[in-house]
């Protein structure tokens, strides 16, 4: 399921910007040349606009936001140098390929000849000349557990889970729509007193009448402001408010649906791996928002005062849709893996994952082919604020059949942070485990592209994994010849440490940085570069 933290209504909750200033200690590990430990930071406030458009390029120290020190790594260490294109798989919702922030970016199949209908380069997949896209015109599916449940009671434990979570889960939207539902009466309320569709905190104000239903409303409706905050828009928020809930219920959970039907095949035979179209963006490019959003992070054109930057621009974009509204299938990412290996990528970013995985030792096969063919896996760590060394936590796709002992060294599982250097710098909705996370990045209110020449901020650990692979592709254009392995550990080694004490969880439990992940850092690509400099000369 899509790695998007929702920034919609809870309890009248929305996304508060923090603009407070603080003194705070950063330490940052090896290379020599880099930054050394303790470090004292004092934090600027506000934050203007630009720099949170682009907050995860920016420096701790120069800048006093945790950033990845994209820009200071090419003012002072890329400057006069010449990389090499990596291509970069997307497995996900689909991407744009025609938004006009990644013109140049997107790859071309070589051995395709677009629209003669041909399977020029003899893959099994017609005029793939931009990648491949195994979900055909899917764009809802119900989740893993619904799968599970609509299969019968077969008396196993995955079984057992699967249907107490899906009524927990069920309760849970039940609850959700009834309050959406309320919310979005109050809305309309409104929009009838004032006459208008979009209203301000300010129009509130001037909404006199004594009419209960009215005033209840305007009451609401001000609490909602003051929790949100200034960019509040009812219109907007609560329509992504309400389809989030609704496709939960009309979707996600429910055991009627069978969209999979269209596509022809069987999902649970992974010999049928010939099926879908090669139009990578999906039968509705707006339903491609994720995967779109995931590419721009990576290579959005660098300078061009169009939206944000992207992490470099020597890369090609390789599309593979796998990732509906709802949980990816198993088949589907095993196949999207070995298709963008099989075309070339050195680096995919997997912004998706699940609770349960009936056939995940498809996707572990192909896990075990991309480290064989030195491709690196950038894998987002999953958005519940759970820590994921937990049997009952554990978020497939990952790299351990028993979520201890890795079985290939090539996925990097990715925790997100906010730009608020301190002890609350690991965003509250970020996974997190010692074992099963190994680095964090940014991924609070990241901005880029979104489909038909739009731009947006999104935030969840879907957008700290390609983040960090943005990074990797980055070492991998500058350093060809390290191995996919080598790339990984220069991330989780050279990153700048997290606080000692961090708050982890929705919960914000404060817990040693020991805790956070098996590095307790998050990733910078001034100090990943350095220390790729001295590796390549070993």
């Amino acid at each position: 399921m899509n790695h998007i933290k929702s920034n919609t209504l809870s309890a009248f909750a929305l996304l508060v910007l923090a603009s407070c200033g603080a003194t705070l200690q950063a330490q940052v590990s090896t290379p020599k040349e880099a930054l050394t430990a303790p470090l004292v930071i004092v934090k600027k406030a506000p934050v203007s606009e630009n720099d949170l458009k682009r907050w995860s390029h920016l420096d701790l120290v120069k800048d006093t936001i945790p950033g990845m020190s994209v820009d200071k790594a090419y003012a002072e260490l890329l400057q006069g140098k010449t990389g090499v294109k990596v291509i970069v798989g997307i497995v996900d919702s689909g991407v744009d390929i025609e938004h006009e922030d990644l013109k140049g970016m997107i790859w071309t199949n070589p051995k395709e000849i677009a629209g003669n209908g041909i399977d020029d380069d003899k893959n099994g997949f017609i005029d793939d000349v931009h990648g491949w896209n195994f979900l055909g015109d899917i764009v809802h599916e119900n989740l893993e557990l619904t799968r599970i449940i609509k299969k019968g009671d077969d008396g196993s434990a995955q079984y057992k889970a699967a249907l107490a979570m899906y009524d927990e889960k069920s309760k849970k939207v039940l609850e959700d729509k009834q309050q959406v539902d309320f919310l979005l009466d109050v809305h309309n309320t409104i929009k009838k007193e004032l006459n208008k569709t979009t209203y301000k905190l300010e129009d509130l104000s001037t909404i006199t009448s004594t009419d209960p239903k009215v005033a209840r409303s305007k009451m609401v409706m001000t609490q909602i402001f003051g929790n949100a905050g200034p960019t509040f828009d009812p219109e907007a928020d609560l329509e992504e408010y309400r389809e989030s809930v609704y496709d939960q219920f009309n979707y996600n959970l429910n055991k009627d649906l069978d969209s999979r039907k269209i596509l022809g095949d069987n999902p649970d035979d992974i010999k049928d791996n010939h099926y879908g179209n090669n139009i990578v963006f999906g039968p509705d490019k707006e339903k491609a928002l994720h995967g779109t959003h995931v590419a721009g992070i990576i290579a959005q054109v660098r300078g061009n005062n169009l939206g944000g930057d992207g992490i470099t621009n020597n890369v090609e974009i390789l599309t593979v849709r796998a990732v509906p509204d709802g949980d990816e299938y198993d088949k589907d990412i095993a196949l999207a893996i070995r298709y963008a290996v099989d075309n070339g990528a050195k680096v995919i970013n997997g912004s998706f994952g699940k609770s349960f995985s009936p056939h995940k030792k498809w996707v572990y096969d192909a896990i075990k082919y991309a480290a064989k063919k030195d491709v690196l896996i950038v894998h987002a760590a999953g958005n519940d604020g759970y820590d994921i060394d937990k049997t009952e936590n554990i978020n497939f796709p990952n790299d351990a059949e028993d979520n201890v002992k890795e079985f290939a060294d090539n996925v990097l599982t990715i925790g997100a942070i906010n730009k608020e250097y301190g002890q609350n710098v690991v965003a509250a909705f970020s996974n997190f485990g010692k074992i099963n996370v190994d680095v964090f990045a940014p991924g609070e209110e990241i901005y880029a592209t979104v489909p038909n020449n739009k731009y947006k901020y999104l935030q969840g650990t879907s957008m700290a994994s390609p983040n960090a692979a943005g990074v990797a592709a980055l070492i991998r254009s500058y350093y060809p010849k390290l191995k996919a392995s080598q790339v990984k550990h220069i991330l989780m080694d050279s990153g700048v440490l997290l606080p000692a004490n961090v708050a982890l969880g929705e919960e914000h439990e404060v817990k040693p940085l020991a805790e956070t992940s098996k590095t307790g850092k998050m990733v910078n690509a001034y100090n990943a570069l350095i220390m790729a400099e001295k590796m390549s000369k070993k």
